[in-house]
């Protein structure tokens, strides 16, 4: 019988229970930041357990860290918070990336970095955008706080098997589209809840063609779709990505033989596929509070269709029938675990280059860690940035959840590269356009979201 990538990881570790009800699975890597790991740890302690795994535990401070000025925290949570997970794994024996780390970042970006991401695991996290990490062939998915003290206690976690669907992304990507254009482009087509007990792997052509980097944005977007789970075959460009880093396996041959062996059978073995054609692609902005309300930039925004559409016009503060070009715009924001790696910044900078921020446009630039931080910063990147007028800041979560100081004003119009647009998601009352890097760096140019593909503005 034909089986899935996903099946073949999911049936290695399986610990217990039977398929239809839940199983138990056996975890090969927890990540935990400070945010849901509190009352976890407290659980253990009040228990009187050790931490099963530590040595497969990793934490990092990302949600609540300042990125202006990352030692001074002002927001009394925040510290509390952060405090007690230096507290914790300290005691528990657990590798910490606290601030000013080398090592500190935002969880699903230090996760790869690190090597620590690899093909064939069982990856957990009390986020729900942990289906980053199925970019390089791994299960890996967001969990609860019950549930992370679960894995902590036994490196173990009960979970029903969900259903397989693939997504078959076919043709050539255009020029200046990117694949947040294509999971943005999936998202608005499908609907929000498409992927809801599904476990997605996206294939084809399209898919095949991208980098890590834009792997890794695919599948962070998994969960905007309903789906805990998106994953991507491993190949030679996973191998690549992955030799020579940290954590990478000592004996990296047999560990690359292993992996060349995960993959898909045929398409027959999904329980559903699905088709998305990228060939004319065009750049994709949201418009109202949710990531399936978008539409292409060189179109009108839709009309009104339901009492969901007019609650999120009435919200947004925008018409149908407008062009997304007239979207007004008061910030950018180049951040997050969806967009904030070294390439996401490369490509912003291409278009930033000898430019400046249009008058009415405030930016913040948001490394996904320290180490991209510092490589932007040897490589020029990061001047680019201050040289166009923009706030070059310290790695952390930011504005995408505004968990910290960084938050849009009520009111403001913010092209960000974030995952979620949902109501107050980047501060009370801030209205979110979702976009790729590209997209919202010529945004931040001439002052307004503009058609990339054409060359409009000076941007090629």
């Amino acid at each position: 019988m034909s089986q899935t990538l996903f099946d073949k990881i999911w049936q290695t570790h399986v610990i217990a229970g039977e398929l239809g009800s839940a199983q138990l699975i056996y975890v090969d890597l927890h990540l935990i930041h400070e945010v849901t790991s509190p009352q976890p740890f407290d659980g253990l302690r009040q228990a009187n357990r050790r931490l099963r795994r530590p040595d497969l535990t990793f934490a990092t401070m990302d949600h609540n860290v300042p990125t202006k000025d990352i030692f001074n925290i002002q927001d009394q949570m925040s510290r509390l918070q952060m405090d007690t997970l230096v507290k914790n794994t300290q005691e528990f024996g657990v590798p910490l990336a606290s601030i000013g780390d080398d090592k500190q970042g935002i969880v699903h970006v230090v996760g790869p970095e690190r090597g620590l991401t690899q093909p064939g695991k069982v990856i957990v996290c009390g986020d729900s955008h942990t289906a980053t990490h199925g970019a390089f062939g791994a299960i890996a998915f967001g969990i609860g706080t019950s549930e992370v003290e679960h894995v902590m206690a036994t490196q173990t976690i009960w979970q029903v098997k969900p259903k397989t669907m693939g997504i078959k992304v076919t043709g050539q990507l255009p020029k200046n589209t990117y694949a947040k254009d294509i999971i943005m482009g999936i998202i608005a087509q499908y609907g929000v809840s498409f992927g809801t007990g599904y476990a997605i792997e996206f294939f084809g052509e399209a898919i095949k063609s991208l980098s890590m980097a834009g792997r890794m944005t695919l599948c962070n977007m998994s969960i905007e779709a309903g789906s805990k789970t998106g994953m991507v075959q491993p190949d030679q460009k996973t191998f690549d990505y992955l030799a020579g880093r940290e954590f990478a396996p000592k004996n990296f041959d047999a560990a690359k033989a292993y992996w060349t062996q995960l993959a898909t059978d045929n398409e027959t073995a999904f329980d559903q596929v699905l088709t998305f054609d990228v060939t004319h692609l065009k750049p994709m902005v949201t418009w109202g509070t949710n990531p399936g309300m978008a539409t292409a930039v060189d179109q009108t925004l839709p009309a009104v269709k339901d009492d969901n559409d007019q609650a999120a016009y009435d919200y947004i503060g925008l018409q149908p029938g407008m062009p997304v070009t007239a979207i007004p715009l008061d910030y950018i924001f180049i951040g997050s675990c969806t967009n904030s790696r070294y390439e996401d910044l490369e490509i912003a900078a291409q278009i930033m280059a000898g430019k400046h921020l249009a008058p009415n446009i405030q930016a913040w630039i948001v490394p996904g860690s320290r180490a991209i931080r510092n490589r932007a910063i040897a490589t020029g990147i990061a001047k680019i940035f201050e040289d166009a007028g923009c706030e070059w800041r310290e790695p952390g979560c930011s504005a995408c959840l505004a968990m910290n100081p960084d938050k849009i004003p009520a009111g403001k119009h913010v092209a960000s590269t974030s995952n979620r647009n949902f109501i107050g998601r980047q501060g009370a009352g801030s209205r979110t356009h979702l976009a790729s890097p590209a997209m919202v760096a010529a945004a931040g140019i001439a002052g307004h979201f503009v058609d990339i593909t054409r060359d409009e503005g000076g941007i090629k």
